[in-house]
């Protein structure tokens, strides 16, 4: 826009114009609390100094090796300090950061590291045979051009060492040795430009490829204050990663920690006890968790647990649409819960159900539908509305008519990498399409109904499979559950439950919980609503743990219609 008129001339200069990077809230973390913890692993423990020496070793120790701007460095790991410090150290060599989920098998893990042409593969000593075997798949489909990355194994002493001298052997370059190649007082430099990229993530999207979203630093910086912002945190929070990194980077908390100064508590493996422990012997403060993971500690055995808690913890969720059962059993604990919801496009979450002081006085239940919806967007986000997909116009406030959710502002992602065609869809019309399906409630709260493609429309009414799996969720013998179309002589589709059992049953006492089931449902909803079939055993789930639909819509489908019934 040339020639907006203003009350000044004042240009831009050095002096009052610097390039937004989250790389600065570390080197301020290192000046004030230098002897604080920043990380904790098992027995290992670093300072925020130490932690500001080893990302600018990183950082020196890439550059020596030619790796900085248009570079990609991938990591495949768990919650450990190496994938932490990679938030900082590799950005500040000017390289893009790809944290690659350790769920995925090794052809996926393939295309995505040939996709991002990542020049250096940083890898836990467990998930070495994968990322070898990704490599090798690489090698193969490469034909001759293929010039393999720099491999570099990251040694824990939690792990069987066995693993660790196998990935030595094979050539990697172990993690500290790499590190001690660095300089720890590099002079690192911030960003030319706030629109470079600082990491790459691809979507679980079951698509036929993934889709791999870029990240700029300005947005990265302004989300990851957002995310302390919307969650109240303070100075010196104690934070357990129980939500992966390698989700859209911990959802911006790898960098908002370094900006409150706060303390990592690292956890490999997630359970229930362990989450307990954590909170008993870290004093944690907060955590971010997927439904699913809120459900397994609200169901652990007492054994698992300790309780009551010894201070108010507070739960960020999303990821998944949260159950209000769910919700209202962690609050019973005394758990705080946050519900916020996002995708990958948008840095992770970027809507907050915003609590507010009049919902105290409701009954818990109440409490717990409201805090269910999606909300209202993040500070940092400056448009989110639910639009008709034919006109774009936002839907009426009512609760009641669905629409498209989307989003636009500093939280949406630059783009997907070498995607065109996906790039013009995903920004059609100004705004980011979501895929999702949901309502305005008569407050502005926005909450989904479903993914485009799970509802499920019977007789010609649409329902939403996801307040049905709502419903289910309030029957007390039913751990997970997820609700598809299955084709039906009669309606065209029907509900169809898939169910997990919180204890299991054997095959004579299935058809009694399923017609139990059943009878709960025409109790608690309309009746076209009323899964017309319910089929017990484990879901099947995506690498970051969502429930895979697809396949579960795959499996009614072998099933065959619902036969149109004699009654």
């Amino acid at each position: 826009m040339a020639g907006a008129r203003d009350i000044d001339d004042l240009p831009k200069n050095d002096a009052n114009y610097t390039a937004l990077t989250p790389l600065w809230f570390l080197e301020r973390a290192a000046l004030i609390h230098p002897s604080r913890l920043s990380v904790v692993h098992g027995s290992r423990r670093y300072n925020w100094l130490q932690t500001y020496q080893r990302c600018r070793r990183l950082a020196s120790a890439l550059s020596n090796i030619s790796i900085g701007a248009g570079d990609t460095v991938a990591m495949i790991a768990p919650n450990i300090p190496a994938i932490y410090e990679a938030h900082f150290g590799v950005p500040m060599a000017g390289a893009v950061l790809n944290c690659v989920n350790i769920r995925l098998n090794a052809q996926t893990i393939s295309f995505l590291l040939g996709h991002s042409s990542s020049a250096v593969v940083m890898v836990d000593q467990e998930f070495f045979p994968l990322a070898e075997e990704a490599l090798k798949i690489l090698a193969q489909n490469g034909h001759g051009h293929y010039k393999p990355p720099l491999l570099i194994v990251i040694g824990d002493e939690s792990c069987d060492p066995e693993a660790l001298k196998y990935a030595l052997s094979k050539g990697a370059i172990e993690y500290e040795k790499f590190l001690e190649t660095g300089n720890p007082e590099y002079a690192w430099k911030s960003p030319e430009d706030e629109w470079q990229s600082i990491t790459l993530g691809y979507t679980s999207g079951t698509t036929a490829s993934p889709k791999g979203v870029v990240l700029s630093h300005r947005g990265a910086y302004l989300m990851s204050l957002s995310a302390g912002l919307v969650w109240g945190m303070n100075d010196g929070a104690i934070y357990l990663w129980t939500l992966p990194m390698f989700h859209c980077n911990g959802w911006c908390y790898t960098w908002a920690l370094a900006a409150l100064c706060g303390t990592s508590i690292c956890l490999r493996q997630v359970t229930a006890k362990a989450v307990y422990s954590a909170i008993a012997e870290h004093k944690v403060t907060h955590f971010c968790a997927a439904p699913v993971v809120l459900n397994t500690i609200v169901n652990a055995p007492k054994e698992d647990t300790i309780l009551p808690l010894p201070h108010v913890v507070h739960v960020m969720t999303a990821g998944a649409a949260p159950p209000p059962p769910v919700l209202y059993a962690m609050s019973q604990k005394g758990f705080r819960i946050t519900h916020t919801y996002g995708l990958s496009e948008t840095y992770g979450p970027s809507t907050v159900c915003a609590w507010k002081p009049e919902w105290d006085s409701l009954p818990p239940e109440a409490q717990a539908r409201m805090n269910a919806r999606q909300g209202v967007r993040y500070a940092a986000l400056e448009g989110l509305d639910v639009v008709n997909t034919q006109t774009m116009q936002p839907v009426p406030s009512d609760g009641k008519t669905v629409g498209e959710i989307v989003m636009r502002g500093n939280a949406v992602m630059k783009g997907y990498l070498k995607n065109p065609k996906a790039n013009k869809e995903a920004f059609a019309n100004g705004w980011f399409h979501s895929g999702d399906l949901g309502v305005k409630h008569p407050d502005g709260y926005i909450e989904i109904k479903d993914r485009s493609k799970d509802i499920i429309i019977s007789g010609g009414e649409n329902i939403s499979s996801v307040e049905i799996e709502n419903i289910l969720y309030q029957h007390p013998a039913i751990l997970e559950v997820s609700v598809v179309a299955r084709a039906d002589e009669r309606w065209g589709e029907s509900p169809c439950a898939f169910v997990t059992l919180k204890s299991k049953l054997d095959k004579g006492n299935e058809q009694r919980m399923g017609e139990d089931i059943m009878k709960f449902c025409k109790s608690k909803m309309p009746a076209y609503w009323v899964p017309k079939s319910v089929v017990f055993g484990e879901l099947p789930k995506t690498a970051t743990g969502k429930v895979q639909k697809h396949l579960l819509r795959a499996k009614a489908m072998e099933m065959g219609p619902v036969k149109t019934s004699k009654l």
